[in-house]
């Protein structure tokens, strides 16, 4: 160890010789600065990227870091301005950088230096790539001016006006800074928001600065959805708001019409600014319920959209639905057909014209049959029920029951064995006693006689020597049911006491005298009947039933 030591020459550090550690950190510093803008720059030092200069007639506001855009997307920058040689000295060469994003740029490109928003400030310059169909161009290719535009500026704009136009600008500048100005008295404070009284008009906008943050905030939200939400929405608008323009200017008079009429509307909302300051007071409330009543709605839509799920097997069974019913669709058209039901549908047309007639006419004979059946009900059937007191002849039945006993009495003597048709026979034998009738027919009429045995007891009821009195317009059902056994027995000369007269005058056919005494024919029910008896079948039937109208005796 020691001779090997001894072999090493030692050199001592002040006579060593070698890389100075100063240089070498400056040097790590150096490349470790190169790197991080590297990084952060993304771009290689002493290299460029793609550069296309344009030729623009005005260049103002455009500074070197601009940004080039195409539709609203950065894709390079401005990379220098200079004056373009050989021209008028108007005209000037901006030099751009274009990265990887923006290309290719074709030989019809455009660009137009357009304004940035109020808070980028400067201008940037918006850049049309050209059509595919075109040429493409090379690095460093330069763009001419026809290609390009600048904005106007506003000494162009004064510099087109009219002298008096001018001037009535520069009374506007004049009263805008007088109202920024000034202090207002305190009657022009009466009716002012207490927060801007005293204070001048600059002051009062300097304050609502405060509340600038929350309405720049809901106007970013407003120009982010004026961007649309497809390609193309915002220069739709622009267009069709170009459209509306000129249609608004083809027409002086009638926009002159508007403006005046808009200024006389919002003079009328001035005049009520109190009710409108109200209105607007109470549009917080009301938004608030909305929004209530927006959230209960969506609340509602996850049922919606359970049931739409729910309903989506059914709607997806529907085509099945339609092919099964498609057989009985067919077999129900041959079934409406012409040939079959189509046809008797109109065999049966006639009928059922027939039929609404019928109803017709059902309908007015329907009240008749009513009054018919409550005669039947209350007047004849409880008449008919009465037993009849008739001393010695008394039946003791129903006196309904001896009138059909007596039309079986009848239908046995009507019996006949010839071809003369039915007759009834009364066997009035010849005897000593004269008896007749009254006129027959009327007061012109003639009168029957005949001869019998043995004179007539007597009558029931006694002949009143008259026609009772008959009422045609008086109801049946509301007449009272005559006293049968009220009747008195007249006597065989004629005498007796009167019939007395009951509630609804009772109807007698006239009557057959004898010399001796009255024997009367057939005591008729009285039914009533409608004086316009043409009018229905019901009434026309009791007006034949009645054996005293107009024309009956016969």
């Amino acid at each position: 160890m020691s001779s090997k030591s001894d072999k090493r020459k030692r050199v001592l550090r002040k006579d060593r010789r070698g890389a100075n550690p100063l240089m070498v950190g400056l040097l790590v510093l150096v490349l470790a600065g190169i790197v991080t803008y590297a990084g952060f720059a993304k771009h290689v030092p002493f290299t460029h990227g793609f550069r296309v200069k344009a030729v623009f007639v005005n260049s103002n506001n455009i500074r070197p870091n601009s940004p080039v855009r195409i539709a609203g997307v950065n894709i390079g920058k401005v990379k220098k301005i200079q004056a373009y040689k050989g021209g008028d000295g108007n005209l000037s060469v901006v030099t751009m950088e274009i990265d990887k994003a923006g290309l290719p740029i074709h030989k019809d490109a455009t660009l137009k230096v357009r304004p940035r928003i109020f808070l980028e400030g400067n201008e940037f310059v918006d850049l049309s790539p050209g059509t595919p169909a075109a040429p493409t161009i090379a690095d460093g290719d330069t763009i001419p001016s026809t290609q390009t535009a600048a904005p106007v500026q506003f000494d162009q704009v004064l510099t087109a006006l009219q002298s008096d136009t001018r001037e009535d600008l520069k009374q506007l500048l004049e009263g805008y800074g007088t109202a920024l100005t000034y202090e207002p008295t305190a009657a022009d404070d009466v009716g002012q928001d207490p927060d801007v009284q005293g204070k001048t008009g600059a002051q009062a906008l300097n304050q609502s600065l405060e509340y600038a943050p929350g309405a720049l905030k809901n106007a970013s939200i407003v120009n982010a959805a004026l961007l649309g939400l497809q390609q193309h929405d915002l220069s739709g608008l622009v267009f069709n708001t170009g459209k509306v323009t000129r249609a608004l200017a083809s027409n002086e008079d009638s926009l002159k019409d508007f403006v005046t009429n808009f200024n006389t509307t919002l003079g009328a909302l001035a005049d009520e600014q109190g009710n409108l300051k109200r209105s607007i007071g109470l549009l917080g409330p009301t938004l608030e319920h909305t929004d209530s009543a927006l959230t209960a709605l969506n609340a509602s839509f996850p049922n919606t959209r359970a049931f739409a799920k729910e309903i989506l097997p059914g709607v997806k069974e529907t085509p099945a639905t339609i092919d099964a019913a498609e057989p009985w669709i067919a077999q129900a058209t041959k079934l409406v057909s012409p040939q079959e039901l189509g046809g008797l549908v109109k065999e049966l047309r006639p009928t059922t014209v027939d039929l609404a007639r019928l109803v017709d006419g059902t309908l007015t004979a329907l009240p008749q049959a009513d009054l018919v059946s409550q005669c039947i009900t209350h007047t004849i059937l409880p008449t008919g029920d009465v037993k009849i007191e008739d001393g010695q002849f008394t039946s003791n039945e129903e006196n309904y029951k001896e009138f059909w006993y007596a039309m079986v009495g009848l239908a046995g003597e009507s019996q006949n064995f010839d071809g003369n048709g039915h007759y009834v026979r009364f066997a009035v034998g010849g005897g000593a006693e004269t008896i007749s009738t009254g006129k027959y027919g009327g007061a012109s009429g003639e009168k029957l006689y005949g001869r019998v045995n043995d004179l007539p007891l007597g009558t029931r009821p006694a002949f009143p020597g008259k026609r009772q009195p008959y009422n045609h317009t008086a109801k049946c059902k509301d007449q009272k049911v005559p006293d049968l056994n009220a009747a008195k027995t007249g006597g065989a000369d004629g005498g007796g006491q009167a019939i007395p007269t009951p509630a609804t005058p009772a109807v007698t056919t006239p009557s057959v005298t004898t010399p001796a005494g009255t024997v009367p024919s057939t005591t008729t029910p009285t039914l009533s009947a409608s004086s316009s008896s043409k009018q229905s079948l019901t009434a026309q039937l009791v007006d034949r039933l009645n054996p005293f109208r107009k024309g009956s005796g016969k």
